[in-house]
């Protein structure tokens, strides 16, 4: 953990530029030293459905979950949720000028027992520390 989620509605799919702002979300959260670099994910949904407001203009919506393993401190989920809608925030900032576009992000911390993974992955940066 962590994962990282948009849902995003499809009218923004080539603008949104979801594989940049992964980029800059994992090594953002791999920067801060509390999460595992071999559990971060990043991930869009995309919504060929969606009703925003009265319909009536090409709206456009992000909504972004963030969902971390139990364990961290309320300081340090409320800085790493700045810091994420901070940098959220300046990556959608040249769209939100050129069209109607809400923006939300929420983290969620998981269950600390009913919680269940398998990576292999962690081994790879193990080695690395």
């Amino acid at each position: 953990m962590p994962h990282f989620y948009a849902e995003c509605t499809e009218n923004i799919r080539e603008a949104a530029r979801l594989p940049a702002l992964f980029a800059n979300v994992n090594q953002a959260l791999a920067d801060t030293g509390i999460f595992p670099l071999g559990g971060i994910r990043s991930r869009a949904i995309w919504l060929d459905t969606w009703q925003m407001a009265d319909g009536e203009q090409d709206y456009a919506f992000v909504h972004m979950t963030l969902k971390i393993g139990a364990g961290r401190s309320l300081e340090d989920r409320q800085q790493v949720g700045e810091m994420l809608f901070t940098l959220i925030k300046a990556h959608f900032a040249d769209l939100m000028a050129q069209r109607y576009l809400g923006l939300s992000f929420t983290m969620e911390e998981l269950d600390p027992i009913l919680n269940y993974k398998s990576n292999n992955v962690h081994q790879l940066f193990k080695s690395k520390d």
